[in-house]
C-alpha cells in the first residue's frame, strides 16, 4: 500500500471562531490529533492508531479517514465529509 491521500478531503474546523481546514491526508490527520485535539477520547486514539497503520503500510487511508471522521464528529470539529 503507497501514499497516504485520502479519495475525498475533509473539513473540520479548529476553535470556535477557527478557520475551515481541508484535510487532504493522513499527515494532516495526524497533525490535527496531536496537536489540535483537547480531549484525549478512545475515538481520538482509534484515529492515531489507525494513522499509524497508513504510515507503516499496513492499512488504507481510507481506515484513517473513517476514524477521524467519528473523531472528528465527536469533538464536534467536522464541518464537511
Amino acid at each position: 500500500m503507497t501514499g497516504s491521500r485520502f479519495a475525498r478531503p475533509i473539513v473540520v474546523q479548529i476553535g470556535r471562531r477557527g478557520a475551515e481546514r481541508i484535510v487532504f491526508d493522513v499527515n494532516d490527520v495526524a497533525t490535527i490529533l496531536l496537536r489540535d485535539f483537547n480531549r484525549k477520547t478512545e475515538k481520538r486514539k482509534i484515529a492515531m492508531d489507525a494513522c499509524l497503520q497508513v504510515l507503516r503500510g499496513e492499512a488504507h487511508p481510507a481506515v484513517a479517514r473513517r476514524a477521524f471522521v467519528a473523531a472528528a464528529l465527536e469533538a464536534q470539529i467536522l464541518r464537511c465529509d
